[in-house]
């Protein structure tokens, strides 16, 4: 099985884990050691990111690579679309499918510098990223993933709005959606609902880091665009000067949401990892999503 789509539709529910590409002969080991640590518990699939602007692009070209080459593992490749022409993009695309990489989620990507800045299309390329799904799809026989945003994309008007824009995303040939970080279940469950709401039965994966320290705590901030709701603080917050009980407290909370999902039937967790492994494992194998033989 070498399709996203493939994996979610065989065993029970499953997880995969998300990388970014080393900056650095350093990173790289990191990197690389996570990967080996994670390659036994045999995740649905690997990501690795694109950096803004395609700031990262050619280490993640390098990275997916290696990983359909040389591990065991099914590995899905970002792409944007800013800052690149339809050209470039085509030979990305065709450099994928040379060293068999199959998976690639879509995305517009946001602007090089000032994620918040204005988003100004490449005058020979795409503006949207259902344009960017449309081109995987007639380049070759991709699987295709799309970004989804709990809380709603921070350019859009309002939720319901941003849900519109996914489902016109999943509708132009993604098999399917990421979700971006959240702090509760429920989040992850509304943004579900109104995408049933539409007609829409796409898979939907929810997006989950393992809250060890105050910095992963302050990064889901960053990358769900919400605030801490006072339910998640008053169980973290008690422990900002204990990293030991921070970090048990995180991972607790962490699982329980991982429990509370699958539950209520989600096909498979998508762990954010920063480029460690340990927390991952450690919440993975608490809701038993690890291979018995590992």
């Amino acid at each position: 099985m070498t399709t996203v789509v493939e994996r979610l539709h065989g065993r029970g529910p499953v997880f995969s884990v998300e990388f970014f590409p080393p900056r650095d002969a350093a990173d790289e080991l990191v990197l690389w050691r996570a990967i080996r640590e994670l390659e036994p518990l045999d995740p649905a699939f690997v990501s690795i990111t694109y950096g803004a602007g395609g700031s990262s692009r050619d280490f993640t070209i390098r990275t997916t690579g290696r990983v359909a080459q040389e591990t065991t593992l099914v590995p899905m490749a970002h792409l944007t679309a800013v800052d690149h022409s339809v050209s470039e993009l085509r030979n990305v695309i065709g450099w994928y499918a040379a060293v068999g990489v199959r998976n690639i989620l879509a995305v517009r990507g946001d602007p090089p510098g000032d994620p918040n800045g204005e988003w100004i299309a490449h005058p020979e390329g795409l503006t949207y990223a259902e344009e960017l799904v449309r081109l995987c799809r007639e380049l070759g026989d991709f699987c295709v993933g799309v970004a989804a945003f709990p809380y709603g994309h921070p350019r859009s008007g309002d939720v319901d709005e941003d849900t519109k824009y996914l489902v016109r995303k999943l509708r132009a040939g993604a098999d399917f959606a990421i979700a971006q970080l959240f702090f509760q279940p429920e989040d992850f469950l509304r943004l579900r609902d109104r995408v049933d709401a539409l007609g829409c039965d796409t898979a939907l994966l929810p997006g989950l880091m393992p809250l060890t320290t105050p910095r992963t705590l302050a990064k889901t901030v960053e990358l769900s665009g919400a605030d801490v709701p006072p339910a998640v603080a008053r169980k973290l917050d008690p422990f900002v000067d204990d990293p030991a009980a921070f970090r048990k407290a995180g991972v607790d909370l962490v699982t329980e949401m991982g429990e509370r999902l699958l539950a209520e039937g989600v096909p498979a967790l998508h762990f954010y990892t920063l480029n460690r492994s340990k927390a991952t494992r450690e919440v993975v194998a608490r809701l038993g999503l690890v291979p018995a033989r590992a």
